[in-house]
């Protein structure tokens, strides 16, 4: 008996999951012997850490885990793929506190506990994948209404966070920069999942690289992730990381899974309580996360830069440690 679909989804995601947490830590730990050789860390210009190996370990292992991540979604839904991505945050999470002696307060463990809980709940009762025949029938479900319908609510709330909200508020309300990463997210995942089912059924003998649709999935997915990645470097280069995180990966998980449902119909033939069951795991990790976050100890850098960023009164500046939020924005390129 082979292994389904979803198994295989399923084992991907929790593998992805596992190398880029630990991507996270061998690319801290890289920097931080970086700095400490050279007395040039990456917070104020200095490159040094490229020479360090381990960094690029941490690299390599987070490439690892993409590429697994991207695949999963060939083979399991969003909505039991994307939830699971919290699951880096405990393995990063645990490993600090040994390896970086960043403690994990009684609230953390509580939190990594409620991710875990919850991915359980999300995978019993995950909807099975559907895997269209070809990237036309993919393509027929992206031109579909209701599908239409969100791409343009989605693409009219972007174009106004971008040329009305962004020169007004995109310094003091950290909503306009992540709500354009989170809406421009869903399309990326999407658009990377129409890419890796094409990817699949090439290599299983049915090419679909004549196929126009193929190739404009694939021009979406690389301008919705240039566009992702800018905003995201904007918020995190302009409020607490400790803020951004837990925000980013609500907004980001949520909407990701409203547009999966709507284009592949996920919940499709799923009973209500099985829906019901889905949505209160998705809860139960969003919660576990936010806790996780919000109890995670900041490290303190022995020299502070001077980063500014506004929190509702554009008058009040607070200063923020510039190593912490480049440290950080490295991870987030995942």
């Amino acid at each position: 008996m082979g292994v389904s679909d979803n198994s295989t989804g399923l084992i991907l995601a929790v593998l992805s999951s596992g190398f880029i947490g630990t991507s996270f830590i061998l690319k801290k730990k890289g920097l931080k012997r970086a700095a400490a050789a050279t007395g040039f860390s990456a917070g104020h210009g200095g490159y040094t850490y490229l020479q360090e190996p381990l960094w690029w370990a941490g690299m390599i292992t987070m490439i690892v885990g993409e590429a697994a991540n991207f695949v999963a979604y060939a083979y399991a839904p969003a909505v039991l793929v994307t939830p699971l991505g919290a699951l880096s945050i405990i393995v990063s999470a645990v490993l600090a506190h040994f390896l970086l002696k960043e403690r994990l307060k009684q609230m953390g463990v509580l939190g990594c506990v409620s991710c875990i809980v919850g991915s359980v709940v999300v995978v019993i009762h995950a909807p099975a994948e559907s895997t269209p025949t070809s990237v036309e029938e993919i393509w027929n479900l992206a031109i579909e209404p209701a599908f239409l319908i969100y791409v343009a609510a989605t693409l009219s709330l972007v174009a106004a966070l971008v040329m009305h909200f962004e020169p007004r508020y995109g310094q003091s309300n950290i909503l306009v920069y992540l709500g354009i990463c989170s809406l421009m997210g869903s399309l990326t995942v999407v658009s990377i999942k129409a890419i890796g089912i094409a990817i699949k059924l090439t290599l299983e003998g049915i090419s679909q690289i004549a196929y126009p649709q193929t190739w404009v999935f694939v021009t979406v997915a690389v301008l919705c992730v240039i566009t992702q990645l800018n905003y995201l470097n904007k918020a995190l280069d302009t409020f607490n990381t400790a803020i951004v995180s837990p925000i980013y990966y609500v907004m980001f998980t949520s909407l990701t899974i409203i547009a999966s449902v709507i284009m592949f119909k996920d919940w499709k033939g799923q009973s209500v309580s099985d829906i019901a069951s889905e949505i209160c795991g998705f809860i139960t990790v969003l919660s576990g996360t936010i806790v996780l976050h919000s109890t995670r100890e900041q490290e303190p850098s022995p020299a502070p830069g001077n980063v500014t960023w506004y929190d509702q009164d554009p008058t009040k500046a607070v200063e923020e440690d510039e190593h912490l939020i480049t440290v950080h924005n490295s991870d987030y390129f995942d």
